[in-house]
């Protein structure tokens, strides 16, 4: 009987000992996991700055196509509006030259 008793307190102190050992690997991850978490966090930080510089350039590019776009719009529009001039002005010569030689005709 005593040796199993004996047999019995030796198996609970390896049980607690287990326990203790798995609660220690178990703080040990925490640790780490919140280690490793705290670099994730600093580098996603020392990172901001480049995501934020790359961001603007692709915004400025964008910006920069934009305004290129206009330009090239408002240049077609002002050819457009110059050869809708020189057409009026052709017709306005025409007809002041038309009513110089036939006053009677206007």
């Amino acid at each position: 009987m005593e040796d199993e008793l004996q047999r019995l307190l030796d198996t609970e102190l390896q049980a607690e000992a287990l326990v203790k050992d798995a609660e220690h690997k178990r703080e040990q991850m925490i640790q780490q996991a919140r280690a490793d978490a705290r670099t994730a966090e600093h580098q996603f930080e020392a990172r901001l700055p480049e995501l934020r510089a790359a961001f603007l350039q692709k915004a400025e590019e964008r910006a920069a196509q934009a305004v290129a776009e206009q330009d090239r719009r408002y240049g077609e529009r002002g050819e457009q509006l110059r050869r809708l001039a020189q057409e009026r002005e052709r017709e306005a010569i025409g007809a002041a030259i038309a009513l110089l030689i036939d006053p009677d005709r206007g």
